[in-house]
C-alpha cells in the first residue's frame, strides 16, 4: 500500500485564501442582490500592459510556424529574459549579477514554496509574524515545524513584528539556520531601512544563516532610500537567496512569471560542515522537477522591461498605490490605526476593540458586503489585525470607503 507523507495531514483542512472564497461564495448565496467588493485576495484587476500583450501576441505567432516554433525551452529560463531582468532590475543599483544565477519561474509562490527541497528536514526555521502562509506551510510540509501547540509550531522561531517595534522584525534570541524575510512585507506593508537590512545581513554572515529573501513588491516602494534588493547590502550575495514575481507589478497573477536569484558564492553545508554550492543544488533541482516557463510568457515578461512597458507599469502601480493612499486615508478618518499603504499595496489595520480578526471578517461581510483578511490567517501575531488589499478598481475603493464610513 501506498503510505503519505504525513506531515502533509498536520495542516489545516483549507488554505487561508480558498478558505476565504468559502465563506464569501456562501455570504452571495444568503445574499444574492449584494454588491461584494473585494478588498482581500491580492489578485490585481487591470489587465495586462498593452506591450505585454503585444509581445505574447507575437509569440503566439511564432509558435505557429514551423520556422520560429520553440518546444521545450531552457529550464532555468531564456537568456533573452535573464540578461533583461539583470540589466534593469540589478545592474542599475550596482549589484552585478551572472546569468546562472537568475532562475525563471511561473510565479514566486511556487519557489519560496519548493526550496525547501535543496535544504534538510532538521533546520531550524525563524519566521517573521504575521507571515505569508507559505512560508509555514510548506516547512510543515517538509517536516521541518514539528508539533503545532496552541497556535505555534514548536520547531519554528517566530519574530513579533508589532506595532510596537514598527512590523521589522529583531534579531533572535534562539538559534535559526533559515530566515524567511519579506519585505515590502505582506501582510502588514512595512519596510526595512537599509541600515536594518544591513542588520540582517550582518547577523546571518556571522552565524551562517540563510536568509529567504521574498521582495515580490519592491515595484511598489516610492521611498527612494528604502532597498529593492538584498543584494544593495554588502555580503548579502554569501547568505540570501532573493524571490521576484511580476504577479502584481504587471499583472501576471493569470499569466504566472516570476524568478529566483541563487548566487553561486552562496553555500550551505553537509552534516561533516562541507560546504556545498546551493546554486548547483537549485539549479540541479529544477532540471529534474520543473519544464520551465512558457516561451510565450517569457517573451511576454521580457516587454516589461522595454521603455513602452516600463511606463504602462508605473501607470498600473501609481494606480494601485493611489487606492492605497486613499483607503488608508478614509479609514485613518474612521478612526481606525492603519499600517502600510505607503510603500506596498497592503493595508494593515487594528480590528475595533482588538476584536478576533475572523469575528471581524464576518461581521464586515455580512454588515457591508466587503471582503477583507483576517490577520490571524498570517500566523498568531496577526489576531486582531485585519489586511485590506489596493488592487482594486478605483469605483470600489470609493465605494468601500462610503460603506465603512457609515458602518463605523
Amino acid at each position: 500500500m501506498a503510505l503519505v507523507n504525513e506531515h502533509h495531514l498536520k495542516l489545516s483542512d483549507n488554505y487561508l485564501f480558498p478558505n476565504i472564497t468559502k465563506k464569501v461564495n456562501a455570504f452571495k448565496v444568503t445574499h444574492p442582490k449584494a454588491k461584494v467588493i473585494s478588498l482581500g485576495i491580492g489578485d490585481v484587476t487591470l489587465p495586462l500592459p498593452k506591450a505585454v500583450c503585444n509581445a505574447m501576441h507575437k509569440a503566439v505567432d511564432e509558435m505557429s510556424n514551423a520556422e520560429t516554433f520553440r518546444g521545450y525551452g531552457p529550464d532555468q529560463g531564456y537568456p533573452f529574459l535573464i540578461d533583461a531582468i539583470i540589466k534593469h532590475d540589478y545592474t542599475p543599483r550596482g549589484i552585478n549579477l551572472d546569468a546562472g544565477e537568475v532562475f525563471i519561474n511561473d510565479g514566486a509562490k511556487s519557489d519560496t514554496g519548493n526550496i525547501g527541497d535543496i535544504l534538510r528536514h532538521d533546520n531550524s526555521v525563524g519566521i517573521a509574524d504575521p507571515v505569508y502562509p507559505v512560508y509555514i506551510d510548506s516547512n510543515v510540509m517538509a517536516g521541518r515545524a514539528g508539533v503545532l501547540t496552541g497556535n505555534k509550531w514548536s520547531n519554528i522561531v517566530y519574530i513579533p513584528c508589532t506595532a510596537e517595534n514598527n512590523f521589522t522584525p529583531e534579531l533572535p534570541h534562539r538559534r535559526i539556520d533559515i530566515l524567511y524575510l519579506c519585505f515590502p512585507n505582506n501582510p502588514t506593508g512595512a519596510t526595512l531601512p537599509k541600515d536594518e537590512l544591513r542588520m540582517w545581513v550582518n547577523y546571518a554572515l556571522a552565524n551562517d544563516v540563510l536568509i529567504l529573501y521574498d521582495a515580490a513588491y519592491e515595484r511598489f516602494i516610492q521611498d527612494p532610500d528604502i532597498p529593492h534588493s538584498i543584494y544593495e547590502i554588502k555580503g548579502a550575495r554569501k547568505v540570501a537567496i532573493e524571490f521576484r514575481s511580476f504577479s502584481k507589478t504587471a499583472g501576471f497573477t493569470g499569466v504566472r512569471c516570476g524568478y529566483t536569484v541563487v548566487p553561486k558564492d552562496l553555500n550551505g553545508f553537509s552534516l561533516t560542515g562541507e560546504k556545498v554550492s546551493l546554486n548547483k543544488l537549485w539549479s540541479r533541482r529544477q532540471n529534474t522537477k520543473f519544464n520551465g516557463t512558457s516561451y510565450i510568457t517569457q517573451r511576454g515578461a521580457e516587454a516589461i522591461y522595454t521603455p513602452e512597458g516600463a511606463q504602462q507599469i508605473k501607470e498600473s502601480i501609481d494606480y494601485y498605490m493611489t487606492n492605497a493612499r486613499i483607503l488608508k486615508k478614509g479609514l485613518t478618518e474612521c478612526g481606525m490605526n492603519v499600517f502600510g499603504g505607503d510603500n506596498a499595496p497592503y493595508l494593515w489595520m487594528q480590528t475595533p476593540k482588538k476584536m478576533p480578526s475572523w469575528k471581524f471578517f464576518d461581521q464586515l461581510l455580512y454588515e457591508t458586503a466587503i471582503v477583507g483578511t483576517p490577520g490571524v490567517g498570517f500566523g498568531p501575531g496577526g489576531e486582531g489585525y485585519f489586511r485590506f488589499t489596493a488592487f482594486g478598481s478605483r469605483e470600489c475603493a470609493d465605494e468601500a470607503l462610503e460603506r465603512l464610513k457609515k458602518w463605523f
